[in-house]
């Protein structure tokens, strides 16, 4: 009986030691909660003062926080364009002395060899496509290199449309012009800054940029595939030779063999002859390394050069550049959810596009401006774009 009411005694202190301990627990959690939102009230104070000083730093009607950021970035800028600048220099001294180094093994190495072993019709194939080839490279190049893309109007003109104001040249932009901070400047239908050409694909030597892309892009295919099996043929030679080279000189021989009818054959069985072989000498060492550096060179420009000229081909096809490209998939993306489709203003039909960037006027314009090198400047000033009256001028599709 007694221990029964013990029992019956206990039962009452577990319970109210188990509601102290989960009141404990509650108090213990409101305070820690209310700990952190009163320590997130303290720091949310200093965190917006501290936004707000960074706001007042650019708050005018002209900058915002990108024109800070560029001003912070501003040393790391300078020394990008600097390098590049200088780089520039660099890689057209290597396009001229690459280029230079392919004609002159063409010259002095495979021009022989096809006069002495290609039929006329062949040799007469060769030499001038060859020739024609080169003349449009090099035409293309220096007027890519040396013909200003076009700029911008420094002063206010009320009679020059623009859509955009450059706040680092602090001009107004017409449309398709973009900044250059390589070349410190505005560019009319801007494509890129090329460090090839040391100088920016813009309205008036596109062109001269495409053309040089697909000349050479030609010029390269031509030599890999027509110097294929000369490529072949002078690996099998340095290679034979060089196994030879590891030998003693000589081959040594047990019987007659094959050579019946080369050798003596009175008393020669069993005895082993040394045959001499041909000398391979410096210059015929230097002439296949020389096909083989082309061939090589040649094939990797091919690719690479290729690639690029198409991606560029593309982007005429559409009448758009390389930055209009990436601003015309924002432009598209943003009104697909407001439930519209964007039209590229500038896109006049994949045939008319080709017609405006060659300046096809009239058929004979396809071989005097696009087959043969012409300087003729491109339609319009890069101010307006309003070519309407031409599309109609323009041969049918």
């Amino acid at each position: 009986m007694q221990s029964n009411l013990t029992g019956f005694n206990m039962r009452p202190c577990s319970t109210v030691m188990h509601l102290l301990l989960r009141c404990m627990r509650r108090c213990c959690r409101h305070s820690h909660r209310h700990s952190r939102s009163r320590m997130a009230r303290r720091l949310r104070q200093p965190v917006n003062y501290i936004r707000l000083i960074f706001k007042s730093l650019y708050f005018n009607s002209l900058t915002n926080s990108e024109v800070l950021l560029d001003c912070i970035l501003e040393p790391v800028f300078w020394m990008v364009e600097v390098v590049t600048r200088w780089f520039g220099m660099v890689f057209v001294f290597l396009v001229v002395a690459l280029t230079s180094s392919v004609v002159f093994i063409g010259y002095f190495c495979l021009l022989p060899l096809v006069l002495q072993t290609y039929s006329p019709g062949w040799m007469i194939w060769h030499i001038c496509y060859g020739h024609w080839n080169l003349v449009m490279i090099v035409f293309h190049y220096y007027k890519a290199t040396k013909t200003p893309p076009g700029y911008p109007p420094k002063t206010k003109n009320n009679d020059v449309p623009f859509v955009s104001f450059c706040k680092k040249c602090v001009i107004p932009k017409p449309a398709r012009s973009h900044h250059c901070g390589i070349c410190k400047t505005c560019i009319l239908k801007m494509d890129h800054h090329c460090p090839w050409l040391n100088n920016c694909v813009g309205h008036y030597n596109h062109r001269y940029f495409f053309s040089f892309c697909l000349c050479l892009t030609l010029g390269c295919m031509y030599c890999s595939i027509s110097g294929h099996s000369l490529f072949i043929d002078a690996y099998n030679a340095i290679d034979q030779f060089r196994h030879l080279e590891a030998e003693k000189q000589g081959v040594p021989v047990t019987g007659i063999g094959l050579l019946i009818g080369i050798v003596p054959s009175e008393g020669m069985a069993g005895k082993v002859v040394q045959v001499s072989q041909p000398p391979y000498t410096y210059k015929d060492r230097m002439f296949h390394k020389s096909v083989m550096y082309m061939w090589v060179l040649t094939s990797t420009v091919a690719v690479t050069l290729g690639a690029l000229t198409l991606w560029h081909a593309v982007l005429i096809t559409c009448g758009e550049t390389s930055i209009e490209r990436h601003i015309n998939n924002k432009e598209a993306k943003r009104l697909a959810k407001r439930g519209k489709v964007y039209r590229n203003p500038f896109n006049y039909g994949k045939l008319n596009n080709w017609k405006v960037f060659f300046g096809v006027e009239k058929r004979s314009h396809w071989l005097t401006r696009v087959l043969l090198p012409s300087g003729h400047s491109p339609y319009g000033d890069g101010l307006t774009w309003d070519i309407y009256p031409l599309k109609k001028d323009m041969m049918q599709v």
